[in-house]
């Protein structure tokens, strides 16, 4: 069976990917998609967080409450992220971070 630290490695690895493809692409979705990697791996360790924080014998289920709440506020994220970008494609045709200098269209 695998143990906490598994899981906080694979969580780290996870987060590690995701911040370099943050600093290192210049595509908005790319940055986008290694920020919802970056928010899988810090869910991944609260699970795990919780799964091996006994209390009484049971596992404690506040981390797994708390990844809930996470998820619905990535979801509204994924919206409105999707939505600036797309109007951002509309008025400047790129998605090029290296492209898109100033707010003003």
């Amino acid at each position: 069976m695998a143990g906490l630290h598994s899981y906080l490695l694979v969580s780290g690895l996870l987060f590690v990917i995701g911040l370099s493809g943050v600093v290192l692409r210049r595509n908005i979705i790319v940055m986008f998609m290694c920020l919802e990697l970056m928010l899988s791996a810090a869910n991944l360790t609260l699970i795990a967080f919780s799964r091996f924080n006994l209390v009484d014998g049971l596992p404690d289920y506040h981390g797994q409450m708390l990844v809930f709440f996470v998820i619905t506020v990535a979801a509204a994220e994924v919206a409105v992220g999707l939505a600036i970008i797309v109007a951002l494609y509309r008025s400047r045709q790129t998605i090029q971070t290296d492209d898109l200098n100033s707010m003003r269209g």
